[in-house]
C-alpha cells in the first residue's frame, strides 16, 4: 500500500478550518458560514457539532451577527449585502483565490475580456465572476474556446479556478492562444500549489498501484480531479468520504493500492482507511513522497489581531 505525499489539507483549507474554530472560541456558538467552509462533509460535520451553523446566503444570518466566509470566497455583492445586515464578518477566503480576484479586478480596470477557466456553478467561480461579470466569460473546455466570441481578440486576458486539472487547463489555455495570439494572463499559474503537486503526486502513485483511492466529498473539485488524474496514468480510481464506501469489488484481483486525499479532506480520514486495510492483513504501508510542502497562511486580520490584544 502507498500513502501519496503530499496529500490533504492545503494551507488555505487549513486556515479556513482556524478561523471557524477560532471564531467558535471567541463568540461562542453559534457562529455563521456562508456556504460549506471548505468541500469536505466530515469536516462540516465537526465544526457543525462544534456550533457552526452553515447557511446558503447571507440573508439567513440574524442582523448583526458573526458571519465567516468559506475559503472559495466571495463576490462584492455578497459583502456588500453582509454590511447592509451589520454583519460581522470574518473572511477566510484562501489567499490564492484572493489572487485571482485581484487579477480579475486589475483586467477588468484595463478593459480586457477576461475569459474565466473553471466549472460553472462552483462557488469560487461565482465568487470570482463576481468581480467584474461585464467583463468575464466562462468556459469550461477546449470547446468552449472554439465557440467563443469576443468584442476585441487584441484585449483578451485568461484567468482560472485554483482546483483544475493542470494538464486539461494547459491544453486549454493552449487552445486560447492559438484562436487569440494576443492574449495575456496571470504572472504566476492561477492553478494552486496544493492542487498542483497532489495532481503529481498522483500521476507517480497511478504508475505503482492497481488502484488509487481518493478521500474526499462529492463536491470537492479538486478531488475529483485526482481521481481523472489516476485514470489517465493508467490506475483504476474511486472517490470516496471515508472508509465504509470501499467496495469489495475494486479490491478483486488488486496487488498495490494507493491512497491520497483531496485538499480539503482531514488526515485522519486516511488514517482510518489505513487502518481498514491493516484489518484486513496489510503489513507494507509506505509514503511516496513527490514534492515537500512547507506552505503555511497567516490567519484573517479580524481572528488575528484580539488574540494578540488580549495577550498584550
Amino acid at each position: 500500500m502507498l500513502l501519496a505525499a503530499p496529500r490533504g489539507y492545503c494551507a488555505g483549507v487549513d486556515r479556513a478550518v482556524q478561523t471557524v474554530e477560532r471564531a467558535l472560541e471567541r463568540h461562542g456558538a453559534p457562529v455563521y458560514v456562508r456556504k460549506e467552509i471548505v468541500h469536505n462533509k466530515h469536516v462540516v460535520e465537526q465544526l457543525r457539532d462544534r456550533g457552526a451553523v452553515f447557511v446558503d446566503s447571507e440573508a439567513e444570518v440574524p442582523e448583526g451577527e458573526t458571519v465567516v466566509f468559506s475559503a472559495h470566497g466571495v463576490s462584492p455583492a455578497v459583502h456588500a449585502r453582509a454590511a447592509a445586515r451589520r454583519l460581522q464578518t470574518i473572511d477566510a477566503t484562501c489567499p490564492l483565490v484572493t489572487k485571482v480576484h485581484v487579477e480579475a479586478k486589475k483586467f477588468a480596470a484595463d478593459d480586457y475580456t477576461i475569459v474565466l477557466i473553471g466549472h460553472a456553478g462552483h462557488e469560487e467561480v461565482e465568487g470570482t465572476m463576481g468581480e467584474a461579470p461585464d467583463h468575464i466569460v466562462l468556459i469550461e473546455n477546449e470547446a468552449d474556446v472554439d465557440a467563443l466570441e469576443v468584442r476585441d481578440p487584441a484585449k483578451v486576458a485568461y484567468i482560472s479556478q485554483t482546483t483544475l486539472s493542470v494538464d486539461e487547463t494547459r491544453a486549454i489555455i493552449n487552445r486560447l492562444r492559438e484562436r487569440f495570439p494576443a492574449i495575456i494572463g496571470p504572472r504566476t499559474d492561477d492553478i494552486c500549489y496544493a492542487t498542483t503537486n497532489r495532481q503529481a503526486a498522483v500521476k507517480q502513485l497511478a504508475r505503482q498501484c492497481d488502484l488509487v483511492l481518493v478521500i474526499g466529498s462529492r463536491n470537492s473539485s479538486n478531488s475529483n480531479r485526482l481521481v481523472e488524474v489516476a485514470r489517465e496514468h493508467g490506475a483504476d480510481s474511486h472517490l470516496i468520504d471515508n472508509e465504509l464506501q470501499v467496495d469489495e469489488e475494486w479490491l478483486s484481483s488488486k496487488r498495490v493500492v494507493g491512497i491520497t486525499s483531496g485538499a480539503s479532506a482531514p488526515e485522519e480520514l486516511v488514517q482510518r482507511l489505513v487502518e481498514f486495510f491493516r484489518a484486513r492483513g496489510a503489513t507494507d504501508v509506505r509514503e511516496l513522497e513527490v514534492v515537500q510542502e512547507d506552505v503555511r497562511f497567516m490567519l484573517p486580520k479580524a481572528i488575528r489581531q484580539p488574540t494578540a490584544a488580549a495577550s498584550a
